[in-house]
């Protein structure tokens, strides 16, 4: 479990105030543990808007983030900010963070003894895994397209079809860069064992991205994924989504799992 720092209840829009000095000093000494061990685990082996980002935030610095700190830079480069979270949201609330360029993050970390798995994404995960990739102005925008679908879709009972393409792109999404296989998912990016699993094991399908493929295929949340779709180019992606009648295409599809 992990300890409570909002001191109340959260806001409105599900936001807590970080605490930043709450943290003690095991949860930083787990940052970075997992920081430098994952960090070994990529090299070479993210797209290169996911290295430029972790120079540009500093988040080398040791220790859990501060989000003031993070947010300044994050901010002067996408005009994106993070904002702490006590865990979960409700899946409107959060598409509504995106679609108004705020990222959410768990207020917590994992344990020493939940290094490789933890079932509710935490500090690890939503800092170093996604934030890292905002600092590129296509993955801000493209976030930000998926939220304000996201918003819509939970409007129209159709988010199980927006929700594959946030997993196989913004969670698991890989990319052919200089004629690599290259991660910028951030469920890869955090996880020790499954950016191994994407890259390197023949078992996974690995697919060019093909939107209307990507609303049929349902995903896993409890396991390694089955398969991983690959994406060229991240202009042609957030052009894709910018042009394309999701409303009509969900229709199309409805009926089908």
């Amino acid at each position: 479990m992990f300890r409570d720092f909002t001191e109340g209840a959260a806001a409105a829009d599900w936001t807590v105030p970080q605490r930043w000095e709450h943290f003690t000093a095991e949860e930083h000494r787990v940052w970075d543990l997992l920081f430098s061990r994952q960090q070994a685990r990529l090299a070479g082996r993210t797209v290169a808007p996911f290295e430029r980002g972790l120079d540009v935030l500093r988040l080398s610095r040791p220790g859990i983030p501060r989000f003031d700190e993070l947010n300044e830079r994050l901010a002067a480069r996408t005009g994106w900010t993070v904002v702490a979270v006590p865990g979960l949201l409700p899946d409107e609330v959060f598409f509504g963070h995106l679609g108004q360029r705020q990222f959410p993050a768990g207020n917590f970390i994992r344990s020493a003894q939940s290094l490789d798995y933890l079932e509710e994404p935490d500090v690890f995960h939503d800092v170093f895994g996604h934030v890292p990739m905002l600092t590129d102005p296509r993955i801000a925008d493209l976030l930000q397209a998926i939220g304000r679908h996201g918003v819509e879709a939970a409007a129209t009972g159709t988010l199980h079809r927006l929700s594959r393409l946030y997993w196989y792109t913004i969670e698991f999404g890989l990319a052919r860069e200089q004629g690599a296989l290259r991660i910028y998912g951030a469920g890869l990016a955090s996880s020790f064992g499954e950016a191994g699993f994407a890259l390197d094991d023949p078992r996974p399908w690995r697919r060019p991205f093909a939107l209307r493929e990507v609303l049929r295929t349902p995903y896993r949340s409890d396991s390694f994924q089955p398969g991983y779709f690959v994406v060229d180019c991240f202009d042609r992606l957030l052009d894709q989504l910018e042009t394309t009648d999701l409303a009509a295409l969900y229709a199309e599809l409805e009926g089908e799992a």
